[in-house]
């Protein structure tokens, strides 16, 4: 076999673990068909350590034949589609899956993990960060495509993403005041602000920044129309993300362009190595007081296509 004629990508139906799988796909070249499942118990409860999966274990989208050649798999209840499409095309369909599966098993011939998972194995590659869309091509695409609004912000332009409150990071009143005096302060220096918030910010944050951040340099988008991520990271010349989330680190880092981290509370053993591994290859700085947002160059993280390369040649002998 050399090339996919089908492939397909499961997931829970998150956006976020969808997104990283439609990256690799997007590096391959190929328009995958989306299926989005859950389960019935009991496997909703013991995935993916109870195994045993049938034709009833699914609810979502149909896992019926013809199966596909290729399937990207992410997200724990994916791990029971995987075990079962493997079992019942007897190996012959290539599985790859984003993230560490917490599982020993020979379903998979790839498993992609980020730096800062301790998995390793001859059929783990480990990546920067969390594979993403984003690509030169579409940034350039997403500059000439910006609104009249966003090209009337003056120069040179920052994007800030910010998300909130996770498992492991804490977004206070403290935080937010911290980051509104910061943007602020730029906004009045002359510099554009290009600002959105996740679902994590949570009501009393939001709140807070849609009100501090009311300046003729500062464009928060509040959730209407659509999207402007990927024209904020196209026109920015530099961009600011809270620390909470890898995706939103490695979308910025993507970029190639000059990224600063605002701290928030908490941490985790998994976000040290992530944050060290960084640091250490001089993408990313943190965001003080006093930082002017200096420029500074890096490789830009290339995560989904480093998937999608060893897709091809793992692939080929397949």
């Amino acid at each position: 076999m050399s090339e996919f004629k089908n492939c397909w990508i499961i997931t829970e139906g998150m956006a976020g673990t969808e997104n990283q799988c439609l990256g690799v796909s997007d590096a391959l070249g190929i328009t995958p068909h989306i299926k989005r499942i859950s389960l019935r118990a009991p496997w909703c409860w013991l995935s993916p350590y109870f195994g045993l999966e049938c034709a009833i274990t699914f609810k979502g989208d149909a896992l019926e034949p013809p199966w596909p050649d290729l399937l990207i798999t992410s997200g724990r209840k994916s791990i029971a589609a995987a075990r079962y499409i493997h079992k019942q095309t007897k190996g012959r369909v290539f599985i790859c899956h984003l993230q560490d599966p917490r599982i020993k098993s020979a379903v998979f011939d790839l498993i992609a993990v980020p730096f800062h998972d301790k998995l390793r194995g001859e059929n783990v590659i480990v990546t920067d960060g969390a594979p993403n869309r984003i690509t030169s091509a579409k940034l350039d695409q997403a500059s000439q495509d910006a609104p009249p609004l966003l090209n009337a912000l003056p120069q040179p332009r920052i994007a800030v993403l910010i998300g909130g409150n996770s498992k492991t990071h804490l977004m206070s009143a403290q935080h937010t005041s911290d980051i509104i005096k910061t943007l602020r302060r730029y906004a009045d220096e002359g510099r554009g602000i290009m600002v959105t918030a996740s679902r994590r910010t949570g009501e009393a944050n939001m709140k807070a920044l849609q009100e501090g951040l009311k300046h003729d340099n500062i464009y928060f988008w509040d959730g209407s129309g659509d999207n402007p991520y990927f024209t904020f990271l196209a026109l920015a010349k530099s961009i600011i993300v809270t620390e909470d989330s890898v995706s939103m680190i490695s979308d910025a880092l993507s970029t190639g362009k000059p990224t600063y981290l605002a701290a928030l509370e908490g941490d985790s053993p998994k976000f040290k190595r992530f944050y060290d591994n960084l640091t250490r290859h001089n993408k990313v700085k943190y965001l003080t007081a006093d930082t002017t947002l200096p420029s500074y160059s890096y490789a830009p993280l290339q995560d989904a296509q480093k998937i999608a390369k060893a897709i091809k040649d793992r692939f080929e002998y397949f």
